[in-house]
């Protein structure tokens, strides 16, 4: 059974900093792309950042140059610094990974479970 944990929300002034994490465990064979999440009340979720297995990477216009995604794909880890932060991106964020199972020839998406970001004075 395949998991995701993320890590590292909580409450951060405007123009602060926050960096997330997420975890993947399990029964692994390979992990392609890897992505942060967001919904804020009332809005559907959006893409924020994703990145490849070959470290190709995609951003939100509305986060290029204040979030940076990075993985470690010897742990299986995935991670978001946010800088510059403002109110508007308070959301809950959510890691998505696409993963191939061991024993497995599919791939699927898997969520976590969420970590709430708050930025407010």
């Amino acid at each position: 059974q395949v998991q995701l944990v993320e890590s590292g929300g909580g409450l951060v002034q405007p123009g602060g900093s926050l960096r997330l994490s997420c975890a993947a465990s399990g029964s692994i064979f390979s992990i392609h792309i890897l992505g942060w999440y967001r919904q804020a009340p009332g809005k559907q979720r959006e893409l924020v950042a994703a990145i490849t297995s070959g470290g190709a990477t995609n951003y939100a216009d509305s986060v290029k140059g204040r979030f940076t995604i990075s993985r470690d794909n010897f742990k299986n880890t995935i991670d978001l610094q946010m800088n510059s932060l403002e109110p508007e991106d308070t959301a809950v964020y959510y890691c998505k990974a696409n993963i191939r199972e061991s024993g497995g020839s599919s791939w699927y998406d898997y969520w976590g479970q969420g970590t709430q970001v708050t930025v407010s004075s």
